[in-house]
């Protein structure tokens, strides 16, 4: 079993992570400054001497489901027709387009979009023209159009994007995302916290405590180093 030691701590697994979680989190919340709005809590994974151009397996464009969602309204947009579109409405997307009102779509629209939702869902077959007219403004924003195959139960897609948070870097070796607010119980936001981490560990292959620094921070505070 891989094992290191950092500060005096000698860890064997990222279970070992949930009390300097409870930790960090719970200074990262005191230290936030005072703003009038419920703040994002973030988790952030650096890595030492990775060339990200390199190892491809570092590069990420994921959706993580996580077992207390993000303790907010996801804002969901489901591209679709027919039958899908009809359910789509009734489990409460915030936005159903078919496909002649997503040709409609100018650049500002696209990009008003984007701004607004969180993930945007596509019926397969009209990824392409979705694709074409909101993927230049959803693409640098890491919300990609995601793909559902025509028969599928649209509902499940919803419920589990509505829990999601995602994943997305370029070439930085670094990874960073929401895993809820400051509001939500600490347990929660650890239990959050350990999920990515072990979704990243596994994508990696390779331990996390042998090579990254891993923080939390609110929208306004510092990072606080785990450990």
């Amino acid at each position: 079993m891989e094992r290191c030691v950092r500060r005096g701590i000698t860890m064997s697994s990222l279970e070992s992570l949930r009390d300097p979680l409870t930790k960090a989190i719970s200074y990262a919340i005191a230290a936030k400054k005072p703003w009038k709005y419920v703040q994002s809590v973030e988790l952030i994974v650096s890595f030492r001497g990775i060339d990200v151009r390199k190892h491809p397996e570092f590069r990420f464009r994921d959706a993580v489901v996580l077992p207390h969602g993000l303790g907010k309204e996801v804002k969901i947009c489901v591209v679709a027709e027919g039958t899908m579109a009809e359910e789509a409405k009734k489990c409460g997307a915030y936005k159903v387009l078919s496909k002649d009102e997503v040709s409609k779509f100018d650049k500002k629209a696209a990009k008003k979009l984007a701004q607004e939702c969180d993930w945007v869902l596509v019926r397969a077959d009209l990824m392409a023209i979705a694709g074409r007219i909101l993927g230049p403004a959803l693409g640098p924003r890491g919300k990609a159009p995601i793909p559902i195959p025509p028969n599928a139960d649209i509902a499940k897609f919803i419920e589990r994007y509505r829990n999601a948070t995602r994943l997305f870097s370029r070439d930085q070796p670094f990874v960073a995302c929401k895993i809820g607010v400051e509001t939500m119980e600490i347990p929660k936001l650890v239990d959050n916290a350990m999920t990515v981490l072990n979704y990243v560990e596994n994508k990696v292959k390779r331990p996390l405590l042998t090579f990254s620094k891993i923080y939390v921070k609110t929208t306004s505070s510092p990072a606080i180093e785990v450990l």
